[in-house]
């Protein structure tokens, strides 16, 4: 039977699940530059071994309260149409393999979300796991304009 491996994280009181093969790694939180004209759930971007990397609030992505960092709080790297970005999660829970048949298609909207974002709901005995299609996560201007503030970033350092 087929599989899906999955990273769990919190965002406010939901659990949601991103696929393994998309995640590069989860660091804890780190200096974040901020850049000027940009949406406001972007909070900046980061350096990770010499890597400029546009760093997200998902809460506020979401449109959820954003919250103080805590101990919990990290960044998980993600890659995404040939680039990184890092989202920025309450606490990254658990690693877990959930049978394909474990998991429903999306219903239209779940958590205020749309149902865009979404590639499935995980039914783990009790407890639903929202699945994000991260690719989706962005729309295409987001990705464009992540990307030129990559290239910026990269030549300014220079």
């Amino acid at each position: 039977m087929e599989e899906k491996q999955l990273v769990v994280f919190r965002l406010h009181n939901e659990e949601f699940g991103v696929e393994i093969t998309d995640v590069r790694e989860i660091v804890k939180p780190r200096h974040i530059t901020r850049l000027p004209h940009v949406a406001d759930y972007i909070e900046g971007v980061t350096n990770l071994r010499g890597e400029v990397i546009p760093v997200i609030c998902l809460r506020k992505r979401f449109g959820l309260e954003p919250q103080e960092e805590t101990q919990d709080t990290r960044i998980i790297m993600l890659e995404i149409n040939d680039g990184m970005v890092g989202f920025i999660v309450d606490a990254v829970t658990e690693t877990l393999r959930l049978p394909e048949d474990a998991i429903e298609p999306p219903p239209s909207s779940i958590a205020g979300l749309r149902a865009d974002y979404l590639a499935g709901v995980g039914k783990i005995d009790d407890r639903l796991l929202i699945l994000l299609d991260v690719d989706k996560i962005l729309s295409t201007d987001e990705k464009i304009q992540l990307q030129s503030l990559q290239e910026q970033e990269a030549q300014e350092a220079q």
